[in-house]
């Protein structure tokens, strides 16, 4: 069956829906790492601010200024945000090029600027280590790539290239579907759920982390 056939409302009722429950249970963290790193804290320092890099953008430059613009986070979210403390820094692993960076960024960015998290963004070639070190739920480097920090530079928790909902059955999806489908399904998605489910994960994300819990949760292979 093409997901590219299938009405908008059927594409997200396999993908669980714009707004599915938070999850308590998590996958085993994908990179343990002990203590503060400086290689992440300098390539966090060298990187460039969300405006910055919008400025900068030529690929998918009307899509990437539209959302700069126009994403709106729910205030709540922002509010669980600032009350998981404060200093966190988040890097990010992106190119002007990526749909899932250009549809995630502006939604995470602007939840940043609220919340009070300094967040710099650097393209894969001074990235690609971070890639290599957190891949994709089917083994991939991947845009965007989200590493969290502490104030001291710890590494505290990671998103890679898509909201949870989405890259578990994207990950399914591409062994049933062609590729093109997948698209399809995709954008459909990111057009519905406007930025709220990356909004919600880099939440909870912070909120784990202020607790002391899993760094990286990638999701479930099908």
């Amino acid at each position: 069956m093409s997901l590219s056939a299938l009405s908008l409302a059927s594409i997200l009722a396999l993908l669980g829906g714009t707004h599915p429950a938070p999850r308590c249970t998590v996958a085993a963290p994908a990179v343990v790492t002990a203590g503060a790193d400086s290689a992440l804290l300098a390539l966090h320092a060298s990187g460039q601010t969300f405006p910055d890099f919008v400025a900068a953008a030529k690929a998918r430059r009307e899509g990437w200024v539209r959302l700069a613009d126009s994403a709106i986070v729910d205030p709540a979210l922002v509010q669980r945000a600032k009350a998981a403390g404060n200093g966190w820094r988040l890097l990010v692993v992106a190119i002007d090029s990526c749909g899932d960076s250009m549809n995630s960024v502006p939604y995470v960015a602007r939840l940043a600027a609220q919340a009070g998290v300094d967040v710099r963004i650097v393209l894969p070639t001074a990235g690609r280590p971070v890639q290599e070190t957190h891949r994709s739920l089917d083994g991939r480097t991947a845009t965007p790539t989200y590493v969290l920090l502490d104030a001291s530079g710890a590494e505290r928790g990671c998103i890679v290239e898509q909201p949870k909902v989405l890259r578990e059955w994207a990950s399914a999806a591409r062994a049933k579907v062609s590729l093109d489908s997948v698209h399809a399904g995709i954008r459909a998605f990111y057009a519905a759920d406007r930025g709220v489910a990356i909004a919600r994960e880099t939440v909870e994300m912070l909120e784990a982390a202020a607790r002391g819990g899993p760094l990286c949760d990638r999701g479930k292979q099908p």
